[in-house]
């Protein structure tokens, strides 16, 4: 491993203390190709000179093999082939060992930059900024370099979930509520939004939902606006909130904690469901108010974890 790595990994051992602050930090890195990409440290196990790979029959699109890391066999996912990079044949020399979603896989990258810094309100969806290059459907958000760079935030969700396959949702209880009673939830990545939305519709659960924290707050805020009356709670059709952690613009601890200091949603849980799911992250979950924390995705746990607040 370089010094570089070594001081790399030294920044991302500290990661932890940023959560809550609305503040993340991005692990630049090439695909050797103009474009500047980043990944959410809290995602970075490490990152190593990528080792050689046990090439296997029949791989899905986009794995190059696996490799043993630790006595673990982990698979290795070339980035450059998601997003229909020139030469992405080539023989990568670096990799990032990631860990999300309970699950942990390597993805060869060109190089690695450096880690930097930004808030959240100063990231933005893809949609609302030009992406040039890369498939913007692999793009979960968008930031600026202060010299002017663009750096496109990989929704490595769902690239994981177009190698292993969506998860299956199975058969789970129903929730037993009024016709005018629903969930609200938000999550930025598309593959997400689409599990939790299987999950509430196999519950039988209304739902709305927003695409980061900053739109979300903006709706709950107008509902709280709409629904009150004297004699009136939003406790009474709004029966639960779910927020995920890492979003554009608002991360998930500074809703919460929004949502929490605000009276208008007394009596209203807020579970948190993240791909980040490490002690720390649920630490800082139950620091700003998360009624639960559900790592994400486990159908099966998220409905378990949802009914009893929904049936209360």
């Amino acid at each position: 491993m370089t010094a570089t790595d070594v001081s790399l990994l030294a920044t991302v051992d500290a990661r932890t203390k940023l959560a809550g602050s609305n503040k993340m930090e991005i692990l630049l890195f090439s695909l050797g190709t103009r474009e500047t990409f980043g990944i959410n440290v809290f995602k970075v196990r490490e990152v190593s000179q990528t080792p050689f790979i046990t090439r296997t029959p029949n791989m899905p699109f986009g794995v190059e093999g696996v490799i043993s890391l630790r006595g673990n066999i982990i698979p290795v996912i070339s980035l450059a082939k998601f997003i229909g990079a020139e030469q992405a044949d080539r023989t990568y020399s670096t990799m990032i060992v990631t860990e999300f979603n309970k699950s942990t896989q390597a993805f060869l990258v060109d190089s690695v930059d450096r880690i930097i810094r930004v808030d959240w309100d100063k990231v933005r969806a893809p949609e609302n900024m030009m992406v040039n290059g890369a498939n913007q459907n692999l793009i979960t958000a968008i930031t600026e370099l202060e010299d002017g760079k663009l750096v496109s935030i990989l929704d490595v969700e769902q690239i994981l979930a177009t190698v292993i396959g969506e998860a299956r949702v199975p058969d789970i209880p129903t929730a037993q509520l009024e016709s005018d009673q629903y969930v609200f939830f938000v999550d930025d990545s598309v593959v997400a939004r689409k599990e939790i939305t299987s999950v509430l519709e196999k519950m039988g659960v209304k739902f709305q939902q927003a695409t980061n924290g900053r739109e979300a707050w903006d709706r709950l805020q107008a509902l709280a606006h709409r629904h009150l009356g004297p004699d009136e709670s939003l406790h009474d059709n709004l029966k639960m909130i779910l927020v995920d952690a890492e979003m554009p613009e608002m991360d998930g601890y500074v809703l919460t904690r929004l949502i929490k200091s605000d009276p208008r949603f007394n009596g209203i849980p807020v579970v948190m469901h993240s791909s980040l799911s490490s002690n720390a992250n649920r630490a800082m979950g139950s620091s700003v108010g998360v009624d639960a924390y559900v790592a994400k995705f486990d159908p099966i746990v998220l409905a378990e974890t949802m009914i009893p607040f929904l049936q209360r």
